[in-house]
């Protein structure tokens, strides 16, 4: 039991951030439908995740945590920009056009654009001969058409039972073929990009910052000060965007913080360091299954045909994906086992014809050991 939960932990992990995940989505859209600025609502929610995860960094990081150099702040920095300015600013502006359900949806293709980052930058390798590869090469391909499917592709509604009417929502919820359904789909793919890109980096910035806590406490204070900037510049003619009350404004940005900004990043780059940046990205399915039926249920948006085919098929190439890496780490698991495992061989000597075994160990020289018959 013990040793099932230990492989089974960071799995469970990466369930449980798709369930907070999913929680932000929906607060973030109820958010804004009332009113509340996205840019204003991503500095808020860095600047709490910041300040919540600081003390527990300091505190429990504080012996294992390295200096910090020029190279990892540079790298902080850029991890922010990614993951703040692009993914969170493009991705909650490319939801106000589309829905909730539909950037969940999209958000599906991460692990594709992942593993074509990945492969750029030389962290997978690319043998096409190999069934694992062409698995990942023809689920990237059948992710993207996925996609275009849900952008392009409007069909029928479909109805699901307990939806009630909205009395507000985003402009184009209901309108899948507006003008700016095509954008927003823009703007969700410009977030997937980042979002891919954040762990890819993030990955490489813990080989040389192994404090998962201590990387996140900074990711987010420095994704703060950026993301007040781009807000600054957007609500400059709008003081009041910044005002705070005791309702889903003040709730869902501390929400976002704690648990999806702090608790979210802690995790993933946990799992990330042990397990690397695909698979951290595959459970997004989860989410888009969580988010698709509170969307419908608690927000009222209106479900479409095209979307759900189209959902099924990135889906689909999501699992081959994962699938094809799947294979490669068993086939890298049996490699390394038989490279440990020694090699013993039965000969005779020549000079006394007595049997002699030879031990082969891996990197090591060949030594041998006599044993005298009965």
């Amino acid at each position: 039991m013990g040793a099932w939960m230990r492989n089974a932990k960071p799995y469970l992990l990466l369930v449980a951030v798709q369930f907070g995940s999913a929680g932000m989505f929906i607060f973030a859209m109820d958010a804004i439908a009332k009113g509340m600025s996205h840019y204003v609502f991503i500095v808020y929610r860095n600047a709490i995740a910041s300040v919540t995860l600081a003390p527990f960094a300091f505190l429990l990081e504080k012996k294992v945590r390295p200096k910090m150099t020029v190279r990892v702040f540079l790298e902080i920095m850029a991890l922010a920009f990614f993951e703040i300015i692009l993914d969170q600013c493009f991705a909650l502006l490319g939801m106000k056009y589309t829905s909730a359900s539909f950037l969940s949806a999209v958000m599906n293709s991460a692990p594709s654009i992942t593993f074509l980052l990945a492969v750029i930058l030389r962290m997978e390798r690319m043998k096409i001969k190999e069934v694992a590869c062409q698995a990942k090469v023809i689920g990237t391909v059948v992710t993207f058409g996925g996609t275009l499917v849900m952008a392009l592709y409007k069909g029928t509604a479909v109805t699901i039972s307990g939806a009630t009417k909205a009395a507000h929502g985003p402009e184009n919820v209901n309108n899948p073929s507006g003008s700016h359904w095509a954008i927003g789909t823009c703007f969700l793919i410009i977030g997937c990009i980042g979002f891919s890109a954040f762990y890819i980096l993030q990955a490489i910035t813990l080989r040389k910052y192994p404090a998962e806590m201590s990387l996140a406490t900074w990711v987010c204070f420095a994704g703060a000060l950026q993301s007040s900037l781009v807000a600054a510049f957007a609500e400059r003619h709008r003081p009041h965007a910044w005002a705070l009350g005791w309702d889903i404004r003040l709730f869902a940005p501390a929400y976002a913080g704690i648990v999806t900004s702090g608790v979210q990043y802690y995790i993933q780059g946990m799992v990330s360091k042990a397990m690397g940046p695909v698979i951290v990205t595959a459970f997004n399915p989860l989410r888009m299954v969580i988010v698709t039926a509170l969307a419908c249920i608690v927000l009222s948006e209106q479900l479409y045909l095209g979307s759900v085919i189209g959902a099924i098929v990135v889906v689909g190439g999501l699992y081959a994906v994962v699938w094809g890496k799947y294979k490669e780490q068993k086939a890298k698991e049996n490699s390394e086992q038989q490279q440990q495992l020694p090699v013993i061989a039965l000969t005779n000597n020549d000079t006394n014809n007595k049997p002699q075994f030879l031990v082969i160990q891996p990197h090591q020289q060949i030594s041998s050991t006599e044993s005298q018959t009965k």
